[in-house]
């Protein structure tokens, strides 16, 4: 390459990097936001119980809560009451805020997940109800004497701000409405430290000559609203509501299908839930009962995702209760599979599950210890590297074999022309005799590329990556490398893993494989730098591994020839 060339491309890529810089400055990545100032209006199941054969028609006496200090466990007084207002309840875990009117979870947010990096007193919000998007947690008593069968329930409480003392393990707060006659309705939320599961009991005190009879209900509102989640960029996940059944563990139920028509789907147990890149929200009914699942839309153009238990009854002059829980936290594999059966498949690793569980679990051990997701990716990378040593090995060989065959496979085109046939028996005579198979170089790589594909996903869908420091400038693994240094490096390392292999034949393939690092390399671009280090350490792994091979086989060559 002459003096003018390199200057143009080299001036070229300065320029194109420079405008990168400033097209990240002019449009950052966005971060949606909202505010809770808008209360949202209930459009409720219709309820069409599943059969009761499954729930007896007694239910046990409610306990009393464990004894708490008073913030934690609040006594309802009948002067001291807030009716049909907004209360907020605050714990290690959650910043919430319920509705009165309903009992609803119109906000809730994540302390320990922020926004934004840089600032450290704006949580992640995972429900919120705003003038331009509402995403909240609804549930109530529908059926025969249910509460909110003509218009939402409208509950009472001791206070308007309850708060888990830094002392205390769990915190309960208790919503108060009246039924008809002499029934009282208890509406209890209960939280406990270092949990993102939410117990909900509904507490019913029959004190009528009459049997009470009504079904529970949980759903999720939401807007379709993009995924405030994702990091962007081509890697985009799955985004929509999930559910399990007895013949499908996991189902996923776009928005687009609700637009058509979802069937609803009635089994022992499940759950419901509205899955997002790194977060879920999910209501997990009674593991013994018989619900029935449901999505659906309304006029509003707001998508639903519900559940309705089988009825439940209180007979005259006793107390009886409904349990079931919601979940709204990051995606913790072990956590949500001891929440209920196939709940942590909503973690998609796709059809390479099976590989990328073991990658997980490995990736989260070498974290335990390193406490850097940047290194641990590094370690982890060269274990999978190490591990698949002999494989690449025979990779390397057949590819240092071939480099060294092509001077006689350029003679023996000069000698047949555009003979193909001939050249191409000469040729395989020729890869006999050297004892060298062309294909020797494509196994290995199939076998492992299933490894490689499966460890993307991993990096991708795991939490843990989410404002997770490496070093220097990457303050944040789960966003694209802010100064596109990752994505350009990892170009350079396949620019000269493409030197180091033999140029095929066929000068189609090898102009192919000459553009390939650029085409990869803008690709990269907007992935999250965690997934650019990875294969950036893959391709410098692979260089050394290379090197050292080819360096070997040909000082082995050498000797033979002197000999």
């Amino acid at each position: 390459m002459d003096l003018t060339k390199f200057f143009l491309y080299t001036s070229l890529a300065v320029v194109t990097y420079l405008l990168l810089l400033a097209w990240q400055e002019d449009y950052p990545p966005v971060v949606n936001d909202g505010t809770s100032d808008t209360i949202p209006t209930l459009d409720i199941p219709v309820a069409e119980p599943a059969p009761s054969t499954d729930v007896p028609t007694q239910v046990p006496a409610v306990q009393s809560p464990p004894t708490q200090n008073e913030s934690s466990t609040p006594t309802i007084s009948s002067d001291n009451n807030s009716a049909a207002g907004i209360i907020t309840v605050s714990t290690d875990t959650f910043e919430i805020a319920i509705d009165l009117n309903g009992g609803d979870i119109i906000h809730l947010a994540l302390p320990k997940y922020l926004k934004q990096l840089d600032v450290a007193t704006d949580p992640f919000v995972i429900l919120e109800s705003s003038a331009s998007r509402s995403y909240v947690a609804q549930s109530g008593l529908i059926g025969r004497n249910g509460i909110d069968n003509n218009s939402r329930a409208t509950y009472r409480s001791n206070t308007t701000n309850y708060q888990m003392n830094e002392s205390a393990d769990s915190l309960v707060v208790d919503l108060i409405a009246n039924g008809d006659g002499g029934v009282q309705i208890t509406k209890r939320y209960s939280f406990s430290r270092g949990s993102y599961l939410i117990d909900v009991h509904f507490l019913v005190d029959n004190q009528t000559t009459a049997d009470w009879q009504g079904n529970a209900f949980g759903q999720i509102k939401r807007d379709g609203f993009d995924d405030p989640s994702s990091a962007g960029g081509f890697g985009r996940t799955y985004l929509g509501f999930v559910t399990t059944a007895d013949d499908d563990p996991y189902i996923k139920i776009q928005f687009d299908d609700i637009d058509e028509g979802a069937d609803s789907v009635e089994t022992v147990g499940g759950w419901i839930g509205f899955s997002q890149h790194y977060f879920i929200s999910a209501w997990v009914p009674n593991p013994e009962a018989t619900n029935r699942f449901n999505t659906r839309k309304n006029s509003a153009n707001q998508y639903f995702g519900e559940f309705t238990s089988s009825a439940f009854s209180v007979a005259p002059g006793s107390a009886g209760s409904h349990s079931f829980q919601f979940y709204a936290g990051p995606k913790d594999q072990y956590v949500l599979a001891e929440i209920a059966p196939n709940l942590d498949l909503t973690i998609d690793y796709g059809f390479l599950f099976f590989l990328a569980a073991p990658i997980y679990w490995l990736l989260t051990r070498i974290d335990s210890v390193i406490d850097n997701y940047g290194i641990s990716i590094i370690l982890l990378t060269v274990f999978v590297k190490a591990l698949f040593y002999k494989l690449s090995e025979s990779q390397y060989r057949s590819m240092a074999g071939m480099r060294r065959l092509m001077p006689k496979m350029q003679q023996l085109k000069d000698s047949y022309g555009d003979d193909k046939m001939k050249l191409q028996q000469a040729t395989m005579e020729l890869y006999k005799k050297e004892k060298i198979n062309p294909f020797g170089g494509c196994l290995p790589m199939l076998v492992q590329m299933p490894v490689f594909i499966a460890l993307y996903w991993v990096l991708l869908e795991s939490v843990e990556l989410r404002h997770a420091p490496f070093m220097l400038w990457l303050t944040d693994l789960s966003v694209r490398d802010p100064f596109f240094i990752l994505p350009l490096l990892m170009g350079a390392t396949m620019f000269m893993q493409t030197k180091l292999s033999p140029t095929p034949a066929d000068p189609m393939q090898a102009r192919v494989m000459q553009i390939m690092p650029i085409m990869m390399t803008a690709l990269f671009l907007m992935f999250p730098a965690g997934l650019v280090l990875y294969w950036l350490t893959n391709g410098l792994l692979g260089i050394l591994q290379q090197w050292y091979i080819t360096r070997k086989l040909e000082a082995t060559f050498a000797a033979k020839k002197a000999n």
